[in-house]
């Protein structure tokens, strides 16, 4: 199978290129390298550097690959950023994937994943969250991806064109080439063993006042490399229909278990520091992923919060400066 996978030199992206070139799909990565990293496109995929809010572009790329399906990472993705620039997050994120999806119906490209969020859930009446939740996306971010996964629905009513939307958690870890590498970096494990390697005196705390066990959020963590497969799994699923997916572990993590995780893995002591609540930011998420589990077989391999920071501890110590020489 052929697959275009946008945004594919990201941290999930690029993670995600690597396993399907290893389950021996023929990939083409396209991205604007401004959130990627040229490095991080694994060198048996085909490389495209373009954006997709240049509709020409999309539209190159789709009549010279012919590609037989599409896997959408490519995303303004900070809940944060979102709070503080809405009309960014919804104007881009819509608008490049609507250039997307309008190209692959002229072109005839019928299958589409969707990189989708736990971001439309920001009221959930029960957690572990399923797919029967109702939506109530908490930032311009989750809706962004709510817009989209309505497009979606109706290039599938009007079009035939089949979609699995995989909402997922916070992907975290790494493969034993791939990582996490952002600049800034705003994602918690990562943050949490800058501190451990020296480049940070300390890690700030979003809040201890929530209703939870400890006051901090819960997130559910995913590993990178089991959401790559999911999404590998959705795609062969889609010869029989569209799929909606929650993807987590289903185990919801505080930010102080993250950091005693942390502190665990690398034998330093990481301080912290609390700070106030961030907008935006829902009290607990975690996903009930029984149905994917059940109709497609997905089991994690890293179900653990420690095998998951250990991963990513090795990736960072073995790649001390991310993919910066």
């Amino acid at each position: 199978m052929k697959v275009v996978v946008t945004g594919g030199a990201g941290y999930i992206g690029s993670v995600t290129v690597e396993q399907l070139v290893a389950s021996g799909s023929e990939v083409v990565v396209f991205d604007d390298l401004s959130l990627g990293h040229r490095e991080a496109v694994h060198p048996e995929a085909t490389l495209v550097v373009g954006d997709l809010a240049d509709r020409a572009a999309v539209d190159a790329l789709m009549a010279e690959h012919r590609p037989d399906a599409v896997m959408h990472f490519a995303s303004r993705s900070q809940v944060g950023e979102s709070m503080r620039k809405p009309f960014l997050y919804v104007g881009d994120n819509v608008r490049n994937g609507l250039n997307l999806i309008e190209s692959m119906v002229e072109h005839d490209v019928k299958r589409f994943i969707l990189s989708s969020t736990a971001a439309l859930f920001a009221e959930p009446q029960k957690v572990p969250i399923d797919e029967t939740e109702r939506i109530v996306p908490g930032s311009p971010y989750g809706e962004s991806k709510h817009i989209l996964e309505r497009i979606l629905h109706w290039a599938a009513q009007v079009h035939g064109m089949r979609y699995a939307f995989l909402r997922y958690f916070n992907a975290a870890g790494a493969s034993a080439a791939r990582g996490e590498h952002h600049d800034p970096e705003t994602h918690l494990i990562p943050l949490v063993l800058q501190v451990a390697q020296g480049r940070r005196d300390s890690i700030t705390v979003f809040g201890d006042d929530y209703p939870t066990p400890d006051g901090t959020c819960l997130r559910d963590y995913i590993h990178v490399i089991d959401l790559a497969q999911a999404h590998i799994l959705a795609l062969g699923a889609l010869q029989e229909r569209s799929r909606i997916y929650n993807l987590g572990n289903g185990t919801g993590f505080s930010v102080m278990e993250v950091i005693e995780a942390a502190r665990k893995v690398t034998g330093y002591p990481i301080p912290h520091v609390m700070g106030e609540r961030r907008p935006g930011d829902p009290p607990a998420l975690s996903a009930d992923s029984t149905k994917i589990k059940a109709e497609l077989g997905w089991t994690p391999r890293y179900p653990t919060l420690e095998a998951i920071v250990r991963t990513a501890w090795a990736w960072h110590r073995d790649h001390p400066n991310g993919y910066a020489s």
